[in-house]
C-alpha cells in the first residue's frame, strides 16, 4: 500500500537565496559588454562623443528629451478623501521646491539614453520659509515638515565602481571625482538608479546607442577619409624632389637621414591656406600633383546608409524620412508612434523609481494621518491625440461633452485652454437648451458638430469656425 503524501511545510531553505543572477562581474566591476572600449568607465567617454559630435544621434537625443519633457507631470492621489488629497498636494509641493527644477531634473535622469543608467542621490531638507538662515533648508513653504532638495546627478564617468552584497545584489556605488579625486561610496538606500533596461540586475543597463556603435564607428572614419580625400583632391599631391647628387634614402649616412626626416615632414604639412608657402634649398623642386579622376565609392550614400542604421536602432529614423525623398505620411504615423510608445515606456519606467523608492522615503519623513495609501508620480503621455480624430470618435460613438468633466478638460488642454471646474460646468451647461435649428433637442453630436460645438466640413473633414 503506497504511502500517503505528506503536506509539506515551510523550511529555511525555501527563504533562502541559493543562486546567483550570474552577471558577469569581477570586485566592483561588470564586464557583461562583449566590447572591452565599451565597459565602464572607458565607455563613459565613448558615449559621450558619440551623443556630442555625431548630427544624428545628437538630434535624436534631443527629441526624446523634448518629447518627454512635454509629456508633463502629475500627483494622482490615493482616493478622494480629504487626507489623500492633502498628501497628494504635499508631494506636488516637494515636486515644485527643489533646487533645480522637475524639467532639469527629467533632463538630467535621460542622460540614461546615453550612458545606459544614471545615479542620483536623493537630498532632503526642512521646509524653513524662504528666508531661512541655513541655505540647504530654504524652502517656499515654511511648515517645518522634510521636502527633497533635489536629486542631483551623479556623472556616470565619475562612478569608479559598483558595491554588491553577497547575493549580488547592488548596495551602492563608488565615486571618484573632480575636484577633490577621492573615493566616496555612497548606498543605493540614499540614491535612485535609473536604467533604460535591466538584464540580470545590471545596474549599468544598456545605452541606448550600444547597437548604433558599430555604424557610428564606421560612419566616423570614413567621414575622415573623405575630409582628408577632399583636402588632397583641393590641394594636390605633394611631391618633394631632391637634387640628382643629394641622397636621402641611406640610412647610414645621419646627414641623408636628416635630409630625409626633413622632407617627409614638410610633405606632410601642406595645407593650401593664407599661411601657405614653401622654402628649398638650392636644387630643390616641390609639386602639387592632379589627383584627377571619379572615385570607385559614394561616400555620400555609405554615409547616409550608417545614418539610417543609427535612426533604426534608436527607433528614430522617422528623422530620416524626407531627406532621401522617400516615405509616406502612413509610414510616418507608424513611425511616430513606435517612437512614441518606446519614449512611454521610458517615461513610465522613471516614474516607477520615484514611487517605489523616492516617494515612500518622504512620506517617513512626514506623517498624515488617515490616508489610504501614498500618492503617485504620473508622467504624461509623449504623444498626444489628434483632434481632429478625437472629434469625429466622440461623434461616432454619441458622447456628449458637455456631460463628462475630466473628458471636456483633456480637449480643452489639447487645444491650449484653461481646464474648468464643476461650478463653470455647470454655469455653462446647466441647462439643456433648445436649439430652433434643433427640434427635440437631438444630441449636438449627431449633427455636423465636433464635440466643442464647431461645425464640421463632411467634404474634407475639417474643422470650420461657426
Amino acid at each position: 500500500m503506497a504511502a500517503e503524501p505528506q503536506e509539506s511545510t515551510p523550511t529555511e531553505i525555501m527563504f533562502t537565496e541559493l543562486g546567483v543572477s550570474g552577471l558577469n562581474r569581477w570586485s566592483s566591476d561588470v564586464y557583461e559588454e562583449l566590447l572591452t572600449q565599451l565597459r565602464y568607465p572607458n565607455a563613459a567617454k565613448i558615449f559621450k562623443e558619440m551623443s556630442d559630435n555625431d548630427p544624428t544621434i545628437g538630434a535624436i537625443l534631443y527629441m526624446s528629451e523634448q518629447l518627454i519633457k512635454k509629456a508633463g507631470w502629475t500627483v494622482k492621489a490615493a482616493s478622494d478623501k480629504r487626507a489623500d488629497q492633502k498628501a497628494a498636494t504635499f508631494l506636488q509641493e516637494c515636486m515644485d521646491d527643489m533646487r533645480m527644477s522637475w524639467d532639469n531634473t527629467i533632463s538630467e535622469i535621460l542622460s540614461m539614453f546615453t550612458y545606459g543608467f544614471s545615479f542620483h542621490e536623493v537630498v532632503f531638507k526642512l521646509r524653513q520659509g524662504p528666508d531661512a538662515k541655513n541655505p540647504r533648508h530654504r524652502s517656499k513653504y515654511s511648515d517645518g515638515r522634510v521636502g527633497w532638495a533635489g536629486f542631483p546627478v551623479r556623472a556616470q564617468s565619475t562612478l569608479s565602481g559598483w558595491i554588491f552584497d553577497e547575493h549580488g545584489y547592488v548596495e551602492g556605488v563608488k565615486q571618484w571625482a573632480p575636484p577633490h579625486y577621492k573615493t566616496t561610496e555612497i548606498p543605493l538606500s540614499k540614491g535612485l538608479l535609473f536604467r533604460t533596461k535591466v538584464s540580470r540586475d545590471n545596474p549599468e543597463g544598456r545605452s541606448l546607442l550600444r547597437n548604433a556603435y558599430r555604424p557610428w564607428y564606421f560612419k566616423k572614419r570614413i567621414e575622415e577619409i573623405e575630409g582628408i580625400g577632399i583636402e588632397r583632391d583641393l590641394a594636390g599631391l605633394p611631391l618633394l624632389i631632391p637634387p640628382p647628387e643629394t641622397t636621402i634614402w641611406d640610412p647610414t649616412n645621419v646627414e641623408a637621414a636628416r635630409l630625409k626626416a626633413i622632407a617627409e615632414n614638410l610633405v606632410r604639412n601642406v595645407r593650401r591656406d593664407r599661411t601657405e608657402g614653401v622654402v628649398l634649398p638650392n636644387g630643390w623642386e616641390f609639386k602639387l600633383l592632379s589627383t584627377g579622376g571619379s572615385r570607385q565609392f559614394d561616400t555620400n550614400a555609405i554615409i547616409n546608409r550608417y545614418n539610417h542604421q543609427i535612426a533604426i536602432t534608436m527607433l528614430s529614423d522617422i528623422v530620416m524620412m524626407g531627406g532621401d525623398k522617400v516615405g509616406s505620411f502612413a509610414l510616418g504615423e507608424v513611425k511616430k508612434g513606435l517612437l512614441a510608445a518606446s519614449l512611454e515606456a521610458q517615461i513610465q519606467n522613471i516614474a516607477d523609481v520615484f514611487n517605489k523608492f523616492a516617494v515612500p522615503k518622504l512620506f517617513k519623513f512626514n506623517y498624515f494621518s488617515g490616508i489610504t495609501d501614498l500618492p503617485v508620480i504620473v508622467p504624461g503621455q509623449v504623444e498626444t491625440p489628434d483632434i481632429k480624430e478625437l472629434a469625429f470618435l466622440l461623434r461616432a460613438v454619441g458622447m456628449d461633452v458637455k456631460k463628462d468633466l475630466p473628458l471636456m478638460n483633456m480637449i480643452r488642454d489639447l487645444i491650449s485652454l484653461e481646464t474648468i471646474d464643476d461650478e463653470t460646468l455647470k454655469e455653462w451647461y446647466g441647462q439643456d437648451l433648445e436649439d430652433p435649428n434643433n427640434p427635440g433637442g437631438t444630441d449636438p453630436l449627431s449633427v455636423d458638430k465636433d464635440p466643442l460645438g464647431h461645425a464640421i466640413d463632411d467634404n474634407n473633414q475639417n474643422f470650420v469656425d461657426k
